[in-house]
């Protein structure tokens, strides 16, 4: 199984920014419950217009330890990976973000 770090590109609103820029995120992860509101709202208009599905989880905290560190991460992008284990995963959860997404409309 491959680590965290292999799969985040972490791990602040700046990384997130300038994945989802150059094109290769696949997938944003924000922090439910952040102070700063406008830098969720701000990722969260630039994933639809980049058409990147995005999802909050509960906390700052909780994101922090799924990117695999012990400080609070706001935001987290998931890059497209060459690996096609790592590949694999991530467009599954891709298709069930979207499909989620879809379904919430």
């Amino acid at each position: 199984m491959s680590s965290a770090s292999e799969i985040w590109r972490l791990n602040s609103s700046c990384s997130a920014t300038k994945t989802l820029n150059r094109g290769i995120a696949e997938v944003i992860v924000l922090a439910a419950g952040t102070e700063a509101l406008e830098i969720s709202l701000h990722l969260s208009f630039l994933c639809e217009e980049k058409k990147v599905p995005y999802v909050f989880i509960a906390s700052k905290a909780a994101l922090g330890t799924a990117c695999g560190v012990s400080r609070p991460v706001i935001a987290a992008s998931i890059p497209a990976n060459e690996n096609k284990e790592l590949s694999r995963h991530i467009k599954t959860s891709k298709y069930s973000i979207e499909k989620l997404l879809h379904w919430a409309l």
